[in-house]
């Protein structure tokens, strides 16, 4: 189809696909021609903001990544730092919001899988995972709902496999009611002796498919999660992935023993815009191409086609590009952990993703367009903050009610001290967290030192799985202390002051159990940045 020929899709069609009419004309642009249903797809979830950060990139850039410890920066599936004594760690958090609105178990559950998948995607052993979430008002049915389904969906994964939660924090306000904030923390023991990344590399070796089955759940998962959340999000449950957390015990178990022969050029988890990223970025990130066979891949449900197999986010699957000859080797290893290992594709020269389909060319599109080469908006700032803002730097001091050194009296009503003191701790988010960590393993791996509830941060002791195999018996006396923190309310009312106190507490929590604060990783849940709005308090925070 040329650039000559009417568009095949009408405007609703492409705008269901996230993408904007001035991005629909640049994809023409880029391929000369109109894309087909496939290719379309591959655009949509790839350019929406959950994938390439078109609109929050120019202010990412403005991080610190780099130091003296740092081995890993942005850029791939997690970040690693030298923790010193040969010791490696591996760590990232990321949200699973949107899903767990509309499916709080399954959609809390594969937030916990996908962020594990990050981590022993970089050849490290997951070691601990914390948490952190938002909810409206327990008052409200529904936010009960949500707040039972997640916590389960997030004790379920991590109990099954075998993964220790060892802390969080979970505040409940209003401004949340229907759309939880679902974030999810892992921490990883570099196990492999190099670090694996995902640029693909050696034309002619071949891309392996390892893992689960591909169905139709979580089609289209990455636009959903850059949309805004309405009403009818609600009824979108087929954009929601389904996870198996036994069947990712074996897959970590499987990689990190394929990683280890020395026979894995690269890996990639399949995690947002599944088959589509994982192909895109490979390709991108190793200056090469990938040639991959839709009618190789296993698939657990039967009549699909391109758009469904480039989409779907079906759990627990990677992507890794072997040496060739060694195909089998690698094949062997996760056929003994009863999982899926198929060669489907190869590395080509060309610098392109290559979708075959039933000997066709089912899609065809330069890897950088998708996965480096993506539109990126400079917005513009608010000249000045907005109202609700300013109006919140108003307050004084004066404006408190008045007090006495008895009690204080509040809308008319005098409130003793004492009663204010038992106020404040019925209200939830000050109230103990016990019932929620309670349901939580966190002892699993017999390597947790300060247990939930215990201290401002969580230790973690760093004892490699091979210890008690190691001949030499290097006595590791190292811990990781790891934290979660955030003011939410305090960002709100002064993004700029409250970004620097969130990590600040963050850091002063982890003095408190004696850690000395080496690297950051963060979790930016705003509202969207294309409203003037949303693109000040993200900007303000950055």
């Amino acid at each position: 189809m040329s650039t000559s020929t009417p568009c095949p899709f009408p405007p609703e069609e492409i705008a269901d696909e996230g993408i904007k009419p001035d991005e629909s004309q640049e994809i023409v642009n880029r391929l000369g021609r109109h894309p087909n249903k496939a290719e379309l797809g591959m655009f949509g979830v790839m350019w929406s903001e959950h994938c390439c950060y078109k609109n929050s990139r120019p202010l990412l850039k403005q991080f610190p990544t780099t130091g003296d410890r740092i081995l890993v920066g942005p850029g791939e599936n997690a970040g690693v730092v030298d923790f010193g004594e040969g010791l490696q760690l591996a760590f990232k958090i990321e949200s699973h919001n949107h899903p767990s609105a509309v499916e709080p178990f399954q959609g809390a559950a594969t937030g916990v899988g996908g962020i594990l998948r990050d981590i022993f995607t970089m050849g490290a052993r997951p070691i601990a995972v914390l948490n952190s979430l938002r909810f409206g008002s327990l008052d409200d049915a529904r936010t009960r709902t949500l707040f039972n389904g997640v916590v389960s969906g997030i004790a379920h994964y991590g109990n099954c496999f075998g993964v220790p939660t060892v802390g969080g924090e979970v505040y409940f306000d209003p401004a949340y009611a229907g759309n939880p904030l679902v974030n999810a923390m892992a921490i990883g023991l570099m196990e492999t002796s190099e670090i694996v990344k995902s640029g693909a590399s050696g034309v002619g070796n071949p891309v392996l498919y390892v893992g689960s089955t591909t169905g139709r759940d979580g089609m289209g998962g990455a636009s959903f999660a850059s949309a805004e959340l309405s009403d009818e999000s609600m009824e979108d449950r087929p954009a929601v992935q389904v996870g198996d957390p036994f069947l990712e015990k074996s897959l970590v178990e499987a990689c990190l023993e394929a990683f280890k022969t020395g026979a894995v050029v690269a890996a990639q988890d399949m995690g947002a815009a599944g088959i589509t990223c994982s192909t895109a970025e490979m390709a991108a990130n190793g200056g090469v191409g990938i040639e991959l066979d839709l009618d190789k891949i296993p698939v657990r449900e039967t009549g699909m086609v391109p758009y469904e197999y480039l989409l779907s986010e079906s759990q627990e699957r990677m992507l890794f590009v072997g040496q060739k000859g060694r195909e089998q080797e690698l094949i062997d290893i996760f056929h003994r952990w009863g999982l899926q290992a198929v060669v489907a594709g190869t590395v080509i020269e060309e610098s392109i993703v290559r979708i075959l389909f039933k000997g066709e060319i089912a899609a065809e599109i330069p890897a950088t367009a998708l996965a480096d080469n993506t539109p990126i908006y400079d917005r513009e700032l608010l000249a000045e903050a907005p109202e609700y803002a300013r109006k919140a730097w108003e307050w004084t001091e004066d404006l408190l009610p008045p007090c006495t050194v008895s009690g204080i009296n509040i809308q008319n009503t005098f409130k003793t001290w004492n009663e204010i003191l038992f106020a404040l701790l019925d209200t939830p988010s000050i109230a103990s967290k016990r019932w929620i960590y309670r349901q939580y393993d966190h002892q699993v791996q017999n390597n947790t030192v300060i247990l939930p509830g215990g201290g401002d941060a969580a230790i973690v002791r760093l004892r490699p799985v091979n210890y008690f195999e190691n001949q030499t018996k290097v006595d590791y006396k190292r811990g990781v202390a790891a934290t979660v923190d955030c003011n939410s309310r305090y960002v709100y009312l002064n993004p700029y002051e409250g970004a620097k106190a969130v990590v600040a507490e963050a850091a002063r929590n982890l003095s408190c159990v004696g850690a000395e604060p080496i690297a950051v990783t963060d979790n930016l849940n705003f509202g969207s940045p294309e409203k003037p709005v949303g693109y000040w308090q993200l900007a303000e925070a950055c």
